[in-house]
């Protein structure tokens, strides 16, 4: 008689840049997190252990490649290896932040497109799939011959503000002109006007505001951006939006990389709250009162238990979602 093999199983690991939000999206799942470990030789070199078959298994990498990235990508390129070398049958990476995503085209003479880079690396490398979160340019998906799934943060930011009585009489406020279709999908959720501020960078981390394309006056406005980094833009919108007679601001974004004088521009500016997920582990010196951080883990473990089930992964922005509540049931 024909011995009878088990079906592929879900596995997720963690590696070292986020390994809260990982056992979130594996409680949500409804599967414990993978065995395995990340340690370093005395040189610095990066060793990977997998402490449990993977064999034939459906395997889930949750790695954000954040500061410090090229130690977080390199993780991520290490285990990659390891799963392909014990027969994962598949390798669907996770990154809730997409690292080196800004540097995705060719601005001036003798650039490197490194976001393609990174692409190239990651499917040399073996994956089968990647799920992303918000990548800062949509075009990243065409860098990748593999599918990925990209999903948005809209709907988790929307909720937070419509649950907290703040969608009423609001106008989303996009910093500036790329980023109006997220400004837009935010507006649908919270039935709200879009505004635009206008400006020009005179060179990298540097915004000048250049003027308000809409109706604040009177309004509570919302700012919504993929990322806030030095807060430089963010914090001159803000003051913007106030000078032009908003009567309060709020500002939200998915990714909260806040380097350098972010959270000092933050604190001193007229923002009451900076609404920010988990898709980057803030250390605790950037916890201050005015960040308020809320879970990707209920949308990011949805999204695998559809891809997993071979479900579509659309119907997650089709409508909103209690996340807020939904978190507990798992």
């Amino acid at each position: 008689m024909a011995e009878k093999y088990a079906d592929p199983k879900l596995k997720i690991f963690s590696l070292n840049s986020n390994r809260p939000l990982a056992e979130k999206i594996a409680k949500r799942v409804g599967v414990p997190l993978g065995k395995a470990s990340v340690s370093r030789f005395s040189d610095g070199e990066i060793q990977i252990n997998i402490e449990e078959s993977i064999r034939g298994d459906n395997v889930y990498i949750i790695q954000s490649t954040s500061d410090p990235v090229n130690d977080n990508l390199m993780e991520l390129l290490i285990m990659i290896d390891a799963l392909r070398r014990a027969s994962a049958k598949t390798i669907n990476v996770v990154i809730p932040y997409y690292g080196y995503a800004r540097q995705d085209r060719k601005a001036r003479s003798r650039e490197p497109i490194t976001a393609k880079l990174v692409a190239d690396m990651l499917e040399k490398d073996g994956i089968t799939r990647l799920v992303a979160l918000d990548l800062h340019a949509a075009q990243i998906q065409g860098f990748f011959d593999v599918p990925v799934d990209h999903l948005m943060g809209a709907p988790l930011l929307a909720e937070y503000f419509i649950k907290n009585g703040l969608a009423k009489d609001a106008v989303v406020v996009s910093p500036d002109h790329g980023g109006v279709s997220r400004a837009r999908a935010m507006a649908e959720f919270l039935k709200a006007p879009i505004a635009i501020i206008d400006k020009r960078r005179p060179k990298a981390n540097v915004a000048q505001i250049m003027n308000i394309i809409g109706d604040v006056k009177g309004k509570r406005c919302i700012m919504i951006d993929d990322m806030i980094d030095t807060a430089g833009t963010i914090t001159k919108g803000a003051q913007a939006l106030m000078d032009a007679g908003a009567s309060e601001v709020y500002a939200c974004c998915t990714h909260p990389v806040l380097s350098g004088p972010a959270t000092e521009r933050i604190e001193a500016s007229p923002i009451k709250k900076l609404v920010v997920t988990d898709s980057i582990q803030l250390p605790d010196y950037k916890k201050i009162d005015k960040i308020k951080q809320i879970s990707v883990a209920p949308l990011i473990g949805d999204a695998i238990t559809r891809i997993n089930e071979n479900r579509p992964v659309s119907p997650l922005f089709s409508h909103r979602f209690d996340y807020g509540k939904d978190d507990e049931k798992k």
